[in-house]
């Protein structure tokens, strides 16, 4: 896929239907079955994917009567149930398949979304499944024991660990979780054999194999043999014969492989199985019972809908990824004659990413010809100017890419000549003013037409409009910022109108880095999004939401507090027939207020007040205050620290 801007949508003359809403935002492959579009231009969630929806402007006038501000994260917790069942039900439609004799026992990584509701949700529907947790932190760990409350309970850990975290895994071990410390360097098992002597537990242990197969897409370097983590052939053989010397050979329990997160291309997944199951076959036969296999993340989301092998999408389904996992894996035992090892997987974005939309508020645009200024010509005007509004009033007979160069020349004349302090300031805007409208009436004239010129496409992309949106790409958005990581964006409503405007989005951050000017399609990234034009009232415009889709993996725990704007409002929906609107909001989680931001970064509240009481009692001494404007400025400083962090639009 490469970078281009696609004809828009105003570009096609065609009737528009909400079919072609559909097509155009390409929702109907990103939304998985769990996002569309209905009869009213209204985007819905289907959770279940069978047939019950959830209107997102209803949910966005249900948290307005709840008096809560956008920017709004909607989390649907079917969604992450189902994604639940879905997965353990296609590795069981696999080993079924394919007669494997093992069992799969998947775990949720928590560092793809630690917050307790989600992973509390993972957990109870992963219950008929034994579905486990992964943890990469002694935090993780502290949590994962104590949500794991099953005997039996499968917890796996990664990571760098040291002897705090080593000893409360030998307890968890106590208590009758199955909590299985993976090797990620040969000196960690030396401390993690010597903590266990000293506690008396035995440990579990699993082995990180540095594989020779490699992922793609953004995350490829997270494997191969220059990884991070993980051990060489050679090391892998050192940590065995370790353990055959210290009588533990029995404590191996899992051999584990990562090739990194969002794995594209199922290729690189069928060429590290069965790498990985060969270790695992002549580890057997060298007298190590390993009863599991961990084959890590990596299972992809498609979030941009081409079924492709470019970064943002997958090439396969979820239903190939697990019977290339299963058939590869009992393959390769059946060819050495070894048991087939139990599954486990790592597939924390798979199962997260559908389940929360961000729901953001525009408020303005910005344009290159604002209507607001219209500027008067007469006939006394500088020699540009009139150049340039002859150009302009007999465009519709010159050759259009011709009369573009020409007004070009024009605006980079009219610059040299203002640097040089040969022209004036009304001058420089009438013509910059001419030269965007003519720019605007030849990208119009060539929409119609097969062929556009590269630089009639580049200066489309010049004349988008940039919408003006209340939230922060820092603290909400983080991977397209970081990664250039695509996610879908659509309006909520107006969906059964034809978008007539393409346009970039920025926040309100101030940094030039706080916009999206990269978008999801079907054969290309686009440089802008079709969108609505504003439609104005007495006091403004009618609001226009946009929803940012597939945003529960990562975004909610890594977003950083660039200007002090801080954790979005949250609800969390689920479906209940016996509701009229069908659904019922089980809970809201507030967001950040300005004085918890403060704290974040050592301002307290009690300081804050002390230093303003002072300002404003010298500005009443001098008489620059009365008293009672004094106090309530106070008031309203006070008042203002329990805020949300983000704009409120009247």
């Amino acid at each position: 896929m490469s970078d281009s801007t696609p004809v828009s949508a105003a570009a096609n003359p065609g009737p528009w239907t909400t079919q072609s809403a559909r097509t155009l935002y390409n929702i109907d492959r990103w939304g998985a079955g769990y996002f569309d579009i209905n009869s009213e231009g209204h985007a819905v969630a289907t959770p279940l994917q069978n047939g019950v929806q959830v209107d997102l402007t209803d949910l966005i006038e249900d948290a307005k009567a709840r008096g809560l501000k956008f920017p709004l994260l909607v989390r649907f917790q079917d969604i992450l149930r189902h994604r639940v069942q879905a997965l353990n039900e296609a590795f069981r439609a696999s080993i079924s398949e394919f007669a494997y004799k093992g069992i799969y026992r998947g775990v949720f990584p928590i560092k793809v979304n630690q917050l307790r509701e989600v992973v509390e949700e993972i957990l109870d529907a992963g219950k008929p499944y034994n579905f486990g947790l992964e943890v990469g932190s002694k935090p993780e760990l502290f949590a994962g024991m104590a949500l794991q409350d099953q005997p039996g309970s499968l917890i796996i850990c990664n990571g760098y660990k040291d002897p705090a975290f080593i000893r409360l895994a030998l307890q968890g071990i106590r208590l009758g979780k199955t909590i299985i410390m993976v090797v990620e360097k040969i000196e960690e098992l030396r401390q993690i054999i010597s903590v266990s002597k000293s506690v008396g537990v035995e440990p579990m242990i699993g082995i990180r194999a540095r594989l020779l197969s490699k992922g793609a897409g953004k995350w490829a370097e997270s494997g191969g043999e220059n990884a991070k983590f993980g051990l060489s052939t050679t090391e892998l053989l050192a940590a065995v014969e370790m353990l055959q010397r210290e009588g533990l050979s029995h404590c191996f329990k899992l051999l584990h492989f990562h090739i990194g997160s969002q794995v594209p291309d199922i290729l690189t997944v069928k060429r590290a199985v069965q790498e990985a199951g060969r270790l695992y076959a002549k580890l057997h036969k060298l007298g190590f019972p390993v009863e599991y296999v961990d084959v890590g993340g990596g299972l992809g989301v498609d979030y941009d809908g081409s079924r492709s092998a470019f970064d943002s999408s997958t090439n396969y389904s979820l239903q190939e990824y697990t019977n290339d996992v299963v058939y590869y894996l009992a393959d390769v035992c059946n060819q050495e004659n070894v048991p087939h090892p139990n599954i486990v997987s790592e597939s924390g974005r798979a199962l997260v990413a559908h389940h929360s939309v961000l729901i953001v508020e525009v408020f303005g645009h910005i344009d290159k010809t604002p209507p607001e200024f219209d500027f008067a010509f007469g006939d006394q005007e500088h020699r540009i100017v009139r150049e340039l509004l002859e150009i302009r009033d007999n465009l519709g007979r010159l050759n259009k890419l011709e009369a573009y160069h020409d007004a070009l020349e024009r605006k980079e004349d009219a610059h040299q000549m203002f640097t040089l302090g040969v022209l004036d300031l009304r001058d420089k805007a009438k013509i910059e003013h001419l030269y965007w409208e003519i720019s605007e009436a030849v990208v119009q004239t060539f929409k119609s037409q097969s062929y556009i010129p590269e630089e009639i496409r580049h200066l489309e992309d010049s004349l988008s409009h940039q919408y003006l949106c209340n939230f922060s790409v820092f603290q909400s958005l983080l991977d397209h910022w970081a990664l250039g990581q695509l996610f879908p964006i659509m309006p909520i409503d107006r969906l059964n109108e034809r978008p007539t405007r393409e346009g970039t989005l920025v926040d309100i951050t101030c940094d030039s880095d706080g916009q999206i000017n990269k978008f999801i399609d079907l054969r290309d990234v686009r440089d802008t999004l079709p969108l609505h034009e504003l439609k104005p009232t007495a006091n403004g415009h009618e609001p226009y939401y946009l929803g940012f889709y597939l945003m529960g993996a990562y975004q909610d725990i890594m977003g950083d507090l660039h200007n002090l704007f801080g954790r979005v409002n949250e609800i969390h929906v689920f479906l209940e027939p016996d509701e009229p609107t069908g659904y019922y909001v089980e809970e809201v989680i507030e967001g950040n207020m300005i004085i918890e931001t403060l704290r974040a970064v050592q301002y307290e509240e009690s300081e804050l007040k002390r230093q303003m009481k002072a300002q404003v009692d010298a500005a009443i001494k001098s008489d620059r205050l009365k008293p009672t404007e004094g106090m309530r400025l106070l008031d309203d400083y006070e008042r203002g620290l329990k805020d949300y962090t983000y704009l409120s639009m009247p």
